[in-house]
């Protein structure tokens, strides 16, 4: 298969024909057909987070399973399936109490003992998955907990980007914030996470939605998504902006940036009783507090991996949204590209004025 390996953090991406191996008993491979650039993925490319080189990067995906291990049950070839990078395992704390995204999943990530899945031609050297998908590549070897079946009707260059940028953004909304009709939201950063964000809380019968980014374009799309307001979050006097449209504060701010004034105008702009949401992948070394006031005006904070998903179940209810109408997945998606313009769209990432670039590998 092509894959674009990533062979040292700061260089650019180099196409390569893998060998990937058989699937194991709890395996399924999976020919991908399309996978969205994510901006954690634009991290790991960087160097912000730590990842054993060289690796195969991607975990935005949705695809066709076309081989199943000897014990897999919940997924079967021909099956049209989402990915998801928070694999459960099914039995630990987290995953009895609900709290799924937070699983560490053991037994479905690799251990550093066991022999690579992928390996070059070339020369048959190993190569490392990242986050246990490695989805920007024609084929995925992943573990049966990290994908979930879908409607064969879902077109799936929309259904990959379900399986982050959507899941976190409405995740944030139902799951983490499980937002009340009426209650009043800012979201603070517009890229592909954020407008998933916007979107859900129009679904969700938010009274107010305000979309906070300093690119006029991205402004634009929150607008079409269902913002009824839109600031620039640069702006000197950005949150009192928002508190005065909302008289008072939002009952909800989300950052979906990852970058400390982010998280601080998401805190500056809470009501009393308010909750900051923080989705964005922020440096590892970075802090965000509530000053002693905030905590006696009642205001929280909170941190919500990957939207705090239940995968198995939100992903095909999101599905089930975009095909009744209600989740607006083209907006999002900017851009269609194959898998020898990865590169370029990264940079079209870095440049920051567009929303989602998708890989079709039948392109």
């Amino acid at each position: 298969m092509r894959a674009a390996v990533l062979h040292q953090a700061g260089t650019p991406l180099v196409i390569e024909t893998l060998s990937v191996a058989k699937p194991g008993p709890h395996e399924v491979l999976i020919r991908t057909h399309a996978c969205g650039l994510c901006h954690s993925d634009l991290h790991f490319i960087e160097g912000s987070y730590p990842h054993a080189m060289p690796c195969v990067a991607g975990h935005e995906a949705a695809g066709i399973v076309e081989d199943v291990g000897s014990e897999v049950r919940t997924v079967k070839k021909g099956d049209h399936v989402v990915t998801c990078l928070s694999a459960f395992c099914g039995h630990c704390e987290f995953c009895v109490t609900g709290r799924m995204a937070l699983c560490l999943g053991a037994e479905t990530r690799r251990d550093k003992g066991q022999p690579s899945r992928l390996t070059r031609d070339s020369d048959g050297a190993a190569v490392n998955q990242m986050l246990n998908l490695s989805a920007f590549a024609e084929m995925m070897l992943i573990h049966e907990h990290a994908c979930v079946a879908i409607d064969r009707d879902m077109p799936l260059d929309r259904a990959a980007v379900i399986g982050c940028a959507v899941t976190t953004g409405a995740g944030a909304i139902f799951n983490a914030c499980k937002l009340t009709p009426g209650e009043t939201v800012v979201v603070v950063g517009c890229g592909g996470v954020g407008l998933a964000t916007i979107n859900a809380a129009r679904i969700a019968g938010a009274g107010r939605i305000i979309a906070a980014d300093p690119i006029p374009e991205k402004r634009a799309l929150a607008m079409k998504l269902g913002a009824t307001d839109a600031i620039d979050a640069m702006a000197s006097d950005a949150a009192k902006q928002i508190v005065e449209l909302t008289k008072g504060g939002v009952d909800h701010a989300i950052e979906a940036v990852g970058r400390p004034q982010s998280a601080a105008l998401a805190v500056a702009s809470l009501r009393r009783g308010g909750t900051a949401t923080i989705l964005g992948m922020m440096p590892l070394a970075e802090r965000v507090s509530l000053s002693a006031m905030d905590l006696l005006s009642g205001k929280k904070l909170q941190g919500a991996i990957m939207g705090m998903n239940r995968f198995p179940v939100d992903l095909p209810r999101l599905v089930d949204f975009y095909m009744r109408g209600l989740l607006d997945l083209d907006t999002i998606i900017a851009e269609r590209i194959a898998l020898d313009q990865i590169n370029a769209g990264f940079d079209k990432m870095r440049a920051g004025h567009s929303a989602r670039s998708v890989i079709v590998f039948d392109a």
